[in-house]
């Protein structure tokens, strides 16, 4: 059964009508508040068959106002320079075989993992361990590189990862519901531009099928896509 919080929710938006991205960031600012700070999600329904390799759909942003969450980054280095400019930038977890031996045994209190290429040799063997839960080191992402400084000062600022699942659907965080209007709506255009941009060359037809707008506890507002399409 819906909350009455939910309830309420539904009595302000028309979750046939799709809206422009500004009067949807303002339907989401006029629904009753949690308890909590919400995140603030995008969702993209898009028009790609998962399962050909060919139309993989992943990527990284910088959103310009951040996520407003505290991210936990943990670096696997050798014992040296790209250890110590990890540690220099704010990384919460710098090691290597101590790190990889506790992964191993279960441990994953961070948010995103960052590896140098010569540490990747070992962290590969964790991909069972932290691949299903999206944590594992990726050069596509800029999560497997030798300045790690730049990684971690990146990611700490807010930059945020996307992938297709397997239904086609991209699900994005780009901020905290209590965050100024102009917050989320910046943080939903670079994401939508990157989303955009992401689109891989075999796809045919249309990309973005559907995309609504949603925090934690509310209803999904539909965006125009005929706005999103004439941005891009």
């Amino acid at each position: 059964m819906p909350s009455k919080r939910y309830k309420k929710a539904l009595e302000i938006v028309d979750l046939k009508k799709a809206y422009p991205l500004k009067s949807a960031v303002e339907v989401l600012a006029k629904f009753p508040k949690a308890k909590f700070d919400e995140t603030v999600e995008l969702a993209f329904r898009l028009g790609v068959d998962p399962k050909q390799s060919d139309q993989m759909v992943r990527g990284t942003v910088p959103l310009p106002h951040g996520t407003g969450k505290k991210v936990r980054v943990l670096v696997f280095a050798k014992a040296g320079a790209a250890a110590d400019a990890a540690r220099g930038a704010g990384a919460d977890f710098v090691g290597f075989e101590d790190l990889v031996k506790k992964c191993q045994e279960g441990w994953a209190d961070f948010d995103v993992a960052v590896a140098t290429p010569d540490a990747m040799v070992e962290v590969r063997k964790l991909g069972k361990v932290l691949g299903p839960r999206g944590l594992m080191p990726n050069p596509k992402t800029g999560t497997v590189t030798e300045d790690t400084a730049k990684a971690v000062k990146e990611v700490k600022a807010g930059r945020v990862e996307f992938k297709i699942d397997k239904a086609g659907n991209v699900h994005v965080p780009i901020g905290k519901l209590s965050f100024k209007a102009d917050q989320i709506l910046e943080n939903a255009r670079s994401v939508i531009e990157a989303v955009q941009k992401a689109r891989p060359a075999s796809v045919k037809g249309q990309f973005i099928a559907s995309c609504t707008l949603a925090a934690t506890m509310s209803p999904p507002v539909r965006l125009d896509l005929r706005e999103l399409q004439a941005a891009a």
